[in-house]
């Protein structure tokens, strides 16, 4: 597969708006840009005992292409927050290797808490 068939593949996916926020700096000031995403709950077989996944986290891919078409300052930070249906929850992890073709990112594989 190619990086143009993979962002096709995604685009005909059941994909759903999210926002991405950031906080400045003491929390004084958030911005959010809005984002095309796939989320996902995990499969019982991923929820093990010692895992760093918990019943009730999600998987959501993030469109590379969307971020830089919202202007969103990449990279993306474990300090960010997503909004999945009105509801703000926690990145707590970051996968930028998992959805690349060669060396160009297609989307970003981020584990959500909350």
């Amino acid at each position: 597969m190619n990086p143009d068939q993979a962002r096709d593949s995604y685009n005909r996916a059941p994909l759903e708006n999210v926002y991405i926020r950031r906080y400045t700096a003491g929390r004084n000031a958030r911005f959010d840009w809005s984002c095309k995403a796939l989320v996902r709950g995990f499969v019982p077989q991923e929820i093990v005992s010692g895992s760093s996944i918990n019943q009730g986290d999600r998987r959501v891919i993030l469109l590379y292409d969307d971020l830089i078409k919202e202007g969103f300052p990449l990279p993306l930070l474990p300090t960010d927050a997503l909004i999945i249906r009105g509801k703000e929850v926690a990145i707590n992890a970051i996968d930028d290797s998992t959805r690349r073709i060669g060396s160009e990112l297609i989307a970003y594989d981020v584990h959500v808490r909350g």
